[in-house]
């Protein structure tokens, strides 16, 4: 029996940014705290690091862009950073090929 496709609501978007938002901790920690042999390692590991949460980013940017909804709270510090403008402006994010 095939396992049904996850619901992709506002929740599923919530735990995306939950996970994404852990891939950026991660990030973090690598570019201050991890220790390396060389600079080729610590680029390695960031690659991978980034190759693994770059398909969550494009589904969560996806989502967002369809128009499920979100809480600015939830979102990931990278998407924070992403969306910094003026309190006037209006509050979306968007996807960027």
């Amino acid at each position: 029996m095939k396992k049904p496709a996850p619901f992709r609501d506002k929740y599923f978007l919530r735990d995306l940014h939950q996970e994404i938002d852990l891939y950026d901790r991660k990030l973090a920690y690598l570019g201050q705290f991890a220790e390396f042999a060389s600079s080729g390692e610590r680029e390695e590991a960031e690659k991978r690091l980034l190759a693994k949460r770059a398909p969550l980013e494009k589904v969560a940017l996806e989502l967002a862009a369809s128009g499920v909804e979100y809480d600015e709270k939830d979102l990931p510090r990278s998407f924070r950073a992403m969306n910094a403008v003026p309190a006037t402006a209006s509050k979306n994010l968007t996807l960027v090929k």
